[in-house]
């Protein structure tokens, strides 16, 4: 008998959507096509209007994931973003945004919102009064990051939904740092889920996308915007986001453990001077990340004793498994300074309002052997401590 309600694990590998396909291939055929026959179909099928068999087999399978409804496969996750935002907005509209935010998205709302005479707010704290207190008359979104990038930020989902529905508004929540194996808005109560599919989904550091998962009603609005936009995906990079996710599960669960030992040995390292990931008992949003994440999810960020930049790029410059890059999400363990990548178009001042300092590191946890990466950032920090010699503060 068949299941109807199978778990996460299950559900990363096996469509309850897509018919076998007549050949008998259990994966889903690549259909390379740009033209379709427009006389048969109850609809036109056309790549730019997000409705190949390719792109449509990923979006419910997230939908599977996420607990959604329906929803749209980008070319990037600030597509997927950007979408979302304009379709959901007009001109005069306002939107309430938690301070901590994906550089990218930053960036976007500075840039692009004046233009469109958009309205927007952001909120420094993390309770329900912050939140309240920043809506307008005009404000029509709540958008929030949890955990935040970089300093993994936790906001209590449920608390933020309940205020959006006493006022009548949309709630937004970008999901890429947890995951669906970890996170699940949705279910909490949120409307719209985004992903940078670039990261955990893709998850070999070889993929660019980006993925809205959310109610049929919602998803009906963003489509009409999406065709106008053109962010479409084509079917070869479908079919390895298929791929991908079906290892989703196992991955997350492996970078869980990695990043929960990694961050427990940088903590109990004498050169380093402040570790943030929520699986540890001393971060503030600790209790909060318990009761909504299933997992603590496979990055973290830390902050050397020592602030200088030489000291950044002697830890870098040390490193050997480890590789300094952009992005996170992948198998293999990476580092990078967010003043000099996610965060760089923001200004000095306004990164370190956020908290985003030169010295700050941020890691994205592989599936490696755990020892081998606590040796590798032992030998580096290491290096960092003979460098600064009699200079190591107290």
């Amino acid at each position: 008998m068949k299941q109807n309600n199978t778990s996460k694990e299950t559900n990363c590998i096996h469509s309850k959507f897509r018919d076998k396909d007549a050949s008998g291939s259990i994966n889903t055929p690549i259909h390379a096509s740009s033209s379709y026959d427009y006389r048969t179909p109850a609809e036109t099928v056309y790549p730019r209007y997000y409705n190949t068999v390719n792109q449509k087999e990923i979006v419910q399978k997230l939908c599977a994931l996420e607990e959604g409804e329906d929803g749209l496969l980008f070319a990037s996750g600030m597509a997927a973003i950007s979408c979302t935002l304009f379709a959901l907005l007009k001109a005069g509209d306002h939107v309430v945004f938690a301070s901590q935010l994906y550089g990218g998205t930053f960036n976007l709302i500075k840039s692009e919102f004046p233009k469109f005479d958009l309205g927007f707010s952001f909120v420094s704290g993390n309770n329900a009064r912050d939140f309240e207190t920043a809506i307008q008359p005009n404000t029509r979104i709540i958008y929030i990051e949890t955990p935040s990038n970089p300093l993994l930020d936790i906001i209590d989902i449920q608390v933020v939904a309940a205020v959006a529905k006493r006022h009548n508004l949309l709630t937004v929540i970008d999901n890429t740092f947890a995951s669906p194996v970890n996170q699940n808005p949705l279910a909490l109560g949120m409307d719209v889920v985004i992903h940078s599919g670039t990261k955990y989904l893709g998850g070999h550091s070889d993929l660019c996308f980006g993925a809205v998962i959310t109610s049929a009603e919602i998803a009906e609005v963003l489509y009409k915007s999406a065709v106008n936009f053109g962010g479409s995906i084509n079917a070869m990079d479908s079919y390895l986001i298929e791929r991908s996710l079906k290892t989703l599960a196992v991955r997350v669960q492996r970078q869980n453990e990695n990043a929960g030992l990694l961050a427990e040995f940088l903590s109990a390292h004498e050169m380093i001077g402040k570790v943030y990931y929520p699986g540890l008992k001393a971060h503030p949003g600790h209790e909060i990340a318990s009761r909504q994440m299933r997992g603590f999810g496979g990055m973290l960020a830390f902050e050397l004793k020592i602030t200088d930049v030489q000291a950044v790029d002697c830890f870098l410059n040390g490193l050997s498994l480890i590789q300094p890059a952009i992005s996170l999400g992948g198998v293999e363990t990476i580092i990078c300074s967010p003043a000099r990548t996610s965060h760089i178009k923001m200004s000095r001042e306004q990164r370190m309002e956020m908290g985003v300092t030169d010295s700050l590191l941020r890691l994205s946890t592989g599936i490696e052997k755990a020892e081998d990466l606590t040796g590798d950032l032992d030998f580096a920090l290491n290096l960092v401590k003979q460098q600064a010699g009699n200079n190591m503060p107290a």
